[in-house]
């Protein structure tokens, strides 16, 4: 050892014996090994009493919020607590938090370093008690930090459920600079003493079959190890190293027990690399049989082909199952199963062909119309007539889908409530839509108003009746302000955590603003705060004729939202103005209308005060565009500035309709290399721009927009879900606002873009393009959530009267055709509202969109559905459409489901 290591080891022992300030600057500048050898040879007392200290210290820093512990500081923590702190439990109290980084090995060989000079023999009571403290935010090398102290004491490790995950991603992913770094995983496995502890665990902790899939990538990147883990399981399996029939059996129990798909798939994996025997399966062909008719269709279709290569498995043990088996929705299970009960009537069980054949006029009902014929095929072929089988009736032709044999829209239903009844019905069958049921009564208590609050704030803005509180607010405020205050604080304090600050990753967040909002309501309006509200109406500023306009500072955010946070904005401003009598533009019915003659009430209640120009201005566009000239005249006679404003709005028609157009969005260029957000968008996206009529001078340019800029939407916060309520007489300019937020749900998977739809269909006025586009994008989102509250809109609309089925179906062929949604998403909700009732509406949509698919350049997937879907509305409504492109797919040869589909279609038209 060199003369100035041995000097500054005498240092630090000098600066030990004297204090301990040097030794906290030793953790933070993260100097493990100094601390190591510093603390050699320390006496046991001395050691105490700086522990004593050191708790202190990181309880003060922890405290103040002022310390995360990095893996280079909390490894030097971790050698000093471990070298000073009386027990284990101590220790564990500090090295156990969550905000403290042990990194891995390496931490641990030093740690293990200091508790050997000390002599100390609880380092696997630490690992365990550390261990305990796990959470699903662990991170992996803490499990590596105590499965290193584990092993040198040779200790079992524990199994509970982080364990078993974190054990499994250091096993995959084993620490870089370490030896078995670069061996092959079949390597690591055998030499870890944890796996015969681990392996059972494997088949019971839920969601652990995620990490089992995993795919290893080589070191050059370029090569890669497909199942790398069951893989390496099986190897060692065929080895003798683990037991095989506990692999067979722990997977077979996993998949019994179930989970989801994605975490099922490695266990069907790993029943795949193992390749049971058949008798390894006859003896587990209960197991098998009961995941040929429960589990989800990969399963489903493991276990099936597992079956069908055992010689003596009981007939009626199949007959049973396949009873189960052809009711489910899953074509390529049904279809495969049968094909095999076909080969068992025709060559092992022959002489049983009938029972066989009655077995597989099950699937005469299914609701796949392909299913359904060849079901009849082969019943027929074994000499049973379906009909008859089915005791006279048979759901071909007719109309079913998911839960079709039980629910009320399905062929059993409809046959229930007397035979052929949907075959009678020309049209669609909805309920017409209730009128808009009236606004809840105004917030009279404080205590009412409070819990409102409470209740926004929890709901993040999703559609809450934010015009309600805010007027209750004010007007409450007016009344008594110091007991709204008193009562609000608290509310607010305890609610508003995830309302709190301006969300910068979403233009539209007015989280901020409305909970100043609240906080300002009851407080003296000190002249800071009143500086700070009237800043934020720079987004209002007065142009030379005096007009206030709307500023556009940014082209993801449209008018109607800007208009939005102008009127909070606004109420800000004035809230805490003496006498307040309420709001102007609170709705009077819950889609966000206005009754002209509640407006002229108000202004009236309002005399000579003036009121303000956001709040007049939102309650102007919320009345009816048709009023009786009556209103307008009582208005005028108000005398004031805000009655003749009312009086001029309804004499000249309100806000006009726009005028609309498909414009196309592309997407931005690529700004630099590694540009994440450039390859999340999609390339093109159809949008609409809005224009104002000619003359119309448009000065909060409601009427004016360009397409948005294709972004990655940021999480919905609910905002635009307020926009139908903002103009309610306008559904087209709304959905023209919203369309860059729907289309995204389909064209780049993202969620919560449609919930503005059902709302959009209480809304009144013409939805144009714009709403054609929306319900098109909205069939074909990539979450289900989304393809609902689509076909909620649909229905709605349907039954109004007002939905554009031609147009739709036009949009939806060519966004389909272009790649720009997918039309296997749109079938489901599709034939969904034929059977709530619209059969004549889907028949017209589909017949508008299948030209474009027909001729596509490569035919979509999901197409064959369509075309059965088609066919059956076809038939059910009786109205003949002309499909241009349909003649050409039907004459093509071969018997391809795309053509056999086709000609079903073209059959049904020519009955028609």
């Amino acid at each position: 050892m060199s003369a100035a290591t041995m000097s500054t080891e005498r240092r630090h022992r000098q600066l030990l014996a004297s204090g301990t300030a040097d030794l906290f600057e030793l953790i933070t500048l993260a100097a493990a090994r100094p601390i190591v050898d510093a603390l050699a040879g320390l006496p046991e007392q001395r050691r105490r009493e700086i522990g004593e200290e050191l708790t202190g210290w990181v309880r003060k820093r922890e405290r103040d919020r002022s310390q995360w512990w990095s893996s280079g500081t909390g490894g030097a923590l971790a050698v000093a607590v471990v070298g000073c702190l009386p027990t284990a439990a101590k220790a564990a109290a500090i090295l156990g938090r969550r905000t403290v980084a042990l990194d891995g090995e390496r931490n641990a060989a030093l740690v293990r370093e200091v508790a050997t000079e000390r002599g100390i023999d609880w380092l696997g009571d630490l690992a365990q008690r550390i261990a305990a403290r796990f959470t699903q935010q662990t991170w992996v090398e803490r499990w590596r930090f105590v499965a290193t102290l584990l092993r040198a004491e040779g200790l079992a490790p524990p199994t509970d459920e982080r364990s078993v995950q974190l054990w499994l991603q250091s096993v995959q992913f084993p620490e870089r600079g370490q030896r078995s770094h670069r061996a092959p995983l079949v390597e690591r496995l055998r030499q870890d003493p944890f796996l015969p502890a681990m392996l059972p665990r494997i088949f019971e902790v839920d969601g652990l079959g995620t990490q089992l899939a995993y795919d290893l990538v080589g070191r050059d990147r370029e090569t890669e190890e497909r199942h790398a883990l069951p893989t390496a399981l099986a190897t060692l399996a065929a080895e003798g190293v683990l037991d095989r029939p506990l692999l067979v059996d722990g997977s077979l129990g996993r998949l019994l027990r179930g989970d989801r798909p994605g975490a099922l798939r490695a266990f069907v994996i790993l029943l795949g690399e193992l390749q049971p025997t058949a008798a390894e399966v006859t003896a587990r062909s209960t197991d098998y049989l009961r995941l040929l008719t429960d589990a989800p269709a990969p399963v489903a279709t493991m276990a099936q082909k597992a079956l069908r290569q055992l010689p003596d498995l009981p007939l009626e043990s199949v007959l049973d199952a396949s009873r189960q088996v052809l009711h489910r929705p899953d074509k390529s299970l049904v279809k495969a199963q049968l094909t095999w009960l076909d080969q068992l009537a025709r060559k092992t069980h022959r002489d049983r062909s009938a029972e066989i054949a009655e077995v597989i006029t099950v699937a005469v009902e299914h609701p796949a119309v392909e299913l359904r014929d060849r079901a009849t095929a082969l019943a027929t072929r074994h000499g049973l007539d379906p009909a008859a089988a089915q005791g006279g009736t048979s759901a071909l032709g007719g109309l079913s889908g998911p839960g079709a044999a039980s629910g009320p829209g399905g062929a059993a239903g409809a046959e229930a409530a007397g035979g052929a009844a949907m075959l009678r019905s020309r049209g669609d069958d909805l309920p017409p839509p209730a009128p808009p049921a009236p606004a809840p009564a105004p917030i009279t208590d404080v205590d009412e108003l409070a819990e409102e609050v409470a209740a926004l704030l929890g709901t993040r803005g999703h559609g809450a009746p934010l015009d309600r509180v805010l007027d209750g607010l004010v007007r409450l405020t007016a009344a008594d302000a110091p007991r709204v205050h008193a009562t609000l604080a608290p509310v607010i304090e305890r609610r508003h955590w995830s309302w709190s600050g301006l969300h910068q990753w979403d233009p539209l967040c007015l989280c901020e603003v409305v909970v100043d909002v609240f906080q300002t309501a009851g407080t003296d309006q000190q002249p800071q705060r009143r500086s700070r509200w009237e800043a934020l109406l720079a987004a209002v500023r007065r142009t030379d004729r005096g007009t206030p306009e709307l500023v556009a500072t940014n082209p993801r955010v449209p008018a109607v939202h800007r208009l939005l946070r102008a009127r909070i904005t606004e109420i800000g401003v004035h809230v805490n103005d003496p006498g307040h009598p309420g709001l102007l533009a609170t709705p009077t019915s819950a889609n966000g209308s206005l009754d002209p003659l509640a407006l002229l009430e108000r202004l009236t209640a309002l005399g000579a005060r003036e009121p303000g120009h956001w709040d007049l201005t939102q309650a102007l566009l919320r009345l009816p565009t048709e009023v009786e000239e009556a209103v307008a005249a009582k208005a005028a006679a108000l005398g004031t500035p805000a009655g003749d404003r009312l009086a001029d709005w309804l004499r000249g028609g309100g806000l006009p309709q726009p005028t609309m157009r498909e414009a196309t969005a592309v997407r931005r260029d690529r700004q630099k290399q590694h540009d994440w957000e450039y390859d999340q968008l999609t390339s093109r996206r159809i949008l609409v721009e809005l224009r104002p009529p000619e003359g119309y001078a448009d000065p909060y340019a409601l009427l004016t927009a360009d397409p948005a800029p294709i972004v990655v939407e940021a999480d919905d916060l609910g905002w635009p879900n307020l926009w139908p309520s903002v103009l309610p007489g306008h559904r087209g300019v709304v959905a023209a606002s919203a369309l860059p937020m729907v289309a995204a749900c389909a064209d780049m998977d993202q969620q919560h873009g449609t919930a503005v739809l059902p709302l959009l269909a209480e809304s009144t006025g013409p939805g144009g393009v714009a709403l054609d586009l929306a319900v098109a994008y909205g069939l074909g989102a990539r979450h289900g959530a989304d393809r609902v509250a689509t076909l909620d809109a649909l229905l709605t609309l349907a039954g109004a009267g007002q939905f554009d089925p031609v147009g739709t179906g036009e949009q939806l062929g060519r966004l389909v055709a272009g790649e720009r949604v997918k039309l296997s998403r749109a079938v489901e909700p599709l034939r969904d509202a034929v059977l709530a009732g619209a059969p004549l509406t889907v028949w017209r949509l589909l017949a508008a969109a299948l030209p474009a698919l027909l001729t596509a350049q490569k035919a979509p997937r999901g197409l064959p559905d369509l075309l059965t879907l088609a066919a059956e509305t076809a038939t059910t409504t009786g109205v003949r459409l002309d499909v241009p492109g349909l003649a050409e797919v039907a004459a093509r040869g071969g018997s391809s489901r795309l053509v056999t589909e086709a000609r079903r279609l073209r059959t049904a038209l020519a009955t028609t």
